[in-house]
């Protein structure tokens, strides 16, 4: 059996075929970055998007018939459209565009509400204010509002369903806390109409066939990017945990079936995530956030010059066996979880005459490291439960020296996925077992291999207290950011 997989992220977007044995194929990527008209400011046009995707399909679909289609895309961008012509309303807004800031801030003073800017809800409401003109017309019945995985099922079922997924659904911050229905105070506070927002399904569950695509393949999974990562790790038990060292970073720890008491963040600076839903059952699970990882490798290659390639970062790195003292905080756009300071800024500390440009590289890699540390720690202290092995993805997890650094501040054993991107996987294995490709998750997860496994190999150059140390200097460099509280 054959399941296309239909992949969009923050930067670019992908179809691939993933079959019985946990092989990926066909896999056809286009480019699809998002515009930033102003500071602050993050937009990109949701009918261009649908268009990428019905090509890189297509591609994909060359190959021959699928079985089922799974879908996974980045999180809590938003699109509005009307029903009647399948046209947005307006430019699409991104996860990470900040023009709602203020509106947050006046939520929670307001009405107790902690809405983040890169939630749908405050972005929704404001599209809905400033996009249509008519205040009566807002709450029109022909209005509909959708996160990613909503416009792509709109568009694939030529407008016969608008769905979303409890993953999806329960990070717009617009559900009541355990995700399973939308939350009707805070939408009367927001000015949301209920009949505008999509009908929450299951994860992995037939949704409606693609007609816009050959054969009508029907569409059996959709999960937000890093819950379908969770799974594609094999992460399906109390504890199992992964990062995801793309641009950020993101952790996951899948925690079981008792849902959150709040949607707020919790005391370690986690936040409550549905790891996925599936035959009546809604797992749940904990998420960390590191605002910069990959980000540092960019900013060493093109604004420092200290590199030529991302791989060069480990060639470089590696000459030396420790960074003889320095330390580097990646805190580019400020800290996250645990700290959550916006106006913390990236630092570097313990520099010498005799410090090199392979010190610096291998500090940088040893910070991200270290920050990932701060997640996996944040973590165990909210979820209450022991994580014995660390699972990682992303283009950083291809660097050597990272994932040792990673495994000697953690003291764990680190699991690298033999996919950079397991996102495509775990919607493939979503989307497979509602086909019969595979009986369960479990028996998905076990066809993967290919894993290497890296051991801790002693203490880290940086000791944990001197990374404590390291951060708190970094802290609150910009009062009045880091006075922000989301």
């Amino acid at each position: 059996m054959r399941t296309l997989v239909i992949d969009v992220g923050t930067s670019g977007l992908r179809a691939a075929i993933v079959h019985n044995n946990a092989s990926v194929t066909d896999l056809h990527y286009e480019e699809f970055a998002p515009s930033s008209p102003a500071g602050g400011l993050v937009e990109f046009d949701a009918t261009a998007m649908y268009e990428a995707v019905k090509r890189v399909s297509l591609a994909a679909l060359s190959s021959g018939p699928v079985q089922a289609v799974g879908i996974t895309n980045q999180r809590a961008s938003t699109i509005v459209w009307r029903a009647s012509t399948g046209q947005p309303i307006g430019p699409a807004i991104g996860w990470q565009d900040l023009r709602t800031v203020g509106e947050c801030i006046m939520a929670r003073i307001e009405h107790g509400f902690a809405f983040a800017p890169n939630q749908t809800a405050t972005k929704a409401a404001w599209m809905l204010s400033n996009y249509i003109s008519d205040e009566a017309e807002r709450s029109s019945d022909d209005i509909r509002i959708g996160t990613v995985d909503s416009w792509l099922v709109w568009n694939l079922t030529r407008g016969a369903s608008h769905v979303t997924d409890h993953t999806n659904a329960a990070v717009t911050g617009l559900t009541v806390p355990s995700g399973d229905a939308w939350n009707q105070k805070i939408l009367d506070v927001l000015k949301i109409s209920s009949h505008q927002l999509p009908r929450i399904v299951e994860t992995s569950a037939y949704v409606a066939d693609a007609v816009d695509l050959p054969g009508a393949p029907p569409i059996m999974a959709m999960a937000g990017d890093q819950q379908a990562s969770l799974v594609g790790q094999g992460c399906l038990s109390p504890g199992m945990t992964k990062i995801t060292f793309g641009t950020g970073g993101m952790l996951n720890t899948f925690v079981g079936a008792q849902p959150p008491q709040s949607a707020q963040r919790n005391e370690g600076g986690t936040f409550p995530i549905v790891a996925f839903s599936t035959g009546g059952v809604i797992s749940y699970g904990t998420e960390a956030i590191m605002l910069s990882a990959g980000t540092n490798i960019e900013w060493l290659r093109d604004d420092m010059q200290l590199i030529s390639s991302a791989s060069e970062s480990h060639d470089i790195a590696s000459t030396v066996t420790t960074t003889d003292g320095v330390a580097y905080v990646p805190a580019l756009l400020g800290l996250g979880t645990p700290f959550w300071d916006y106006g913390a800024r990236g630092a570097l500390f313990g520099i010498t005459r005799g410090t090199t440009r392979a010190h610096i590289v291998r500090a940088v890699l040893e910070g991200v490291a270290h920050r990932g540390t701060d997640l996996l720690d944040a973590a165990e202290k909210d979820s209450g439960l022991p994580i014995a092995e660390l699972r990682i993805d992303g283009g950083m997890s291809r660097n050597a020296t990272f994932v040792q650094a990673l495994a000697d501040a953690s003291g764990r054993p680190v699991r690298v996925s033999p996919m950079t991107e397991a996102t495509t996987l775990g919607a493939g294995f979503l989307a497979g077992v509602v086909a019969g490709q595979w009986s369960h998750l479990s028996e998905a997860a076990s066809a993967l291999s290919g894993a290497s496994v890296v051991e801790p190999l002693g203490e880290p150059g940086l000791s944990r207290q001197q990374w404590s140390q390291a951060i708190s200097r970094a802290g609150s460099w910009i009062p009045d950011l880091s006075a922000l509280d989301f």
